[in-house]
């Protein structure tokens, strides 16, 4: 493989973001809570965060194919830092309106590092390598994930130890000492497109990439309409777990889950040992299928007066398994369908998809739990909320499959039966 010294920067660098990413988000979370603000109001905070990573996805992909991807990966580590600064600077004058503009930042922030680090994977895998395509793209979406799991345990534990200021201004320190490195050490062209990419590409043209994203918007909604603060908040309000407790517990939820995308390949196919093919859009389809079982499986025992701590530790293992496969399949095709000349377009708009989801799923997550009562009720108007969810982002693999079928076999049903 080349260029793997410039993807282990890239990497390093993602990893110390993903952090303070995790992090950033736990101590708004549960500091904003902690002042006395609604879930509603806490969820509005969240609202420019998404929706900013929306807009930077889909723009960013085609400043990093005009200018490389080191452009945007600067630039997502030099806005992270600028919004850890302002909330240490204000942090004893907080108002809604600040924490929207420092979370709007650190949105943008987190898209454009994301999109970069994602992009470098298809420069460094050789082409037609669809097996290591499959194994870094799982190591590199595992990792992540792994380390925002830790972030959001980092949160909790800096919150109590160095206070709300002290937390902000560590981590914009530690984000500094990234970005020094990674300008020595990165080339400036990677990633910048061989022609002239104009406004008109932003949009994509592959019916691929175009129901892989709905896929992903309904995907990542399903996931953020109970996980990201109906379910944080119920164990907290309701539960009465503390700080220290909710954000220790997410965290090795989600480190659990980017250990199960890291092995993805193992099992779905296009790892080493494997047996089968890199998966294809009906695997994901069926994996997205199966979301069903877990989210069900909560919303019936929930239902039904289980112990609610019982059913939601149980629940959550079992939909980090499925989920987490689903979302590594997900990372897998994006990047196996994206041009390589052009791969941060592909990825870009894929991404602005991805955004789409969580934003929609973080209002609702936030809207539904507050009108339901904020107790267990509120928490199952969330998980039907996910079902649902789930549902359509799996009938959406149906029109991927027949698109995938299409780019293979672009002349019919005759080629695709000639030998």
């Amino acid at each position: 493989m080349r260029n793997v010294r410039e993807y282990a920067v890239v990497t390093g660098t993602y990893w110390a973001f993903t952090l303070t990413d995790g992090a950033i988000r736990m101590l708004v979370l549960l500091h904003l809570h902690e002042l006395g603000y609604s879930p509603l109001e806490i969820a509005s905070l969240f609202i420019l965060y998404e929706l900013f990573g929306v807009v930077t996805n889909l723009v960013g992909g085609w400043i990093g194919a005009r200018f490389g991807l080191r452009s945007t990966l600067f630039s997502g580590l030099a806005l992270q830092i600028a919004a850890l600064s302002l909330l240490a600077a204000s942090a004893g004058s907080l108002t809604l309106a600040l924490v929207m503009v420092a979370q709007a930042m650190s949105g943008t922030a987190k898209d454009l590092t994301k999109m970069s680090a994602k992009s470098y994977v298809k420069l460094v895998v050789p082409e037609g390598d669809q097996d290591g395509l499959m194994r870094w793209v799982a190591i590199l979406t595992g990792s992540k994930n792994a380390l925002k799991g830790a972030g959001f345990f980092l949160g909790g534990v800096l919150l109590m130890a160095l206070g709300f200021r002290g937390a902000n201004v560590a981590m914009a320190a530690a984000l500094g000492t990234a970005l020094v490195a990674s300008f020595l050490l990165l080339p400036a062209a990677a990633g910048r497109a061989s022609k002239k990419v104009r406004l008109a590409d932003l949009v994509s043209r592959d019916a691929r990439v175009n129901w892989l994203s709905a896929s992903r918007l309904f995907l990542f909604g399903a996931r953020d309409i109970w996980f990201v603060l109906a379910l944080p908040l119920f164990f907290s309000s309701v539960l009465g777990w503390t700080h220290a407790e909710v954000g220790g517990f997410l965290a090795l939820w989600v480190i659990g889950y980017g250990g199960v995308q890291a092995l993805a390949p193992t099992y779905v196919g296009g790892g080493r040992g494997a047996g089968r093919p890199p998966p294809s859009a009906r695997g994901l389809g069926l994996w997205t299928l199966a979301l069903v079982l877990p989210l069900g499986g909560m919303l019936a025992a929930l239902s039904l007066g289980a112990s609610p701590a019982a059913t939601l530790v149980t629940g959550l293992v079992a939909f980090a398994l499925v989920f987490a496969t689903d979302s590594a399949i997900h990372s897998y095709l994006i990047v196996s369908y994206a041009d390589a000349d052009r791969v941060s377009l592909s990825i870009g708009f894929y991404y602005m998809a991805n955004a789409a989801g969580r934003l929609v799923g973080t209002i609702l997550s936030g809207a539904l739990f507050q009108a339901a009562g904020q107790g267990l009720d509120g928490l199952l108007v969330c998980l039907a909320g996910s079902l649902l969810f789930a549902l359509i982002s799996a009938a959406l693999c149906v029109p991927l499959r027949a698109a995938e079928i299409g780019r293979r076999f672009p002349t019919g049903l005759a080629a695709r039966a000639a030998p």
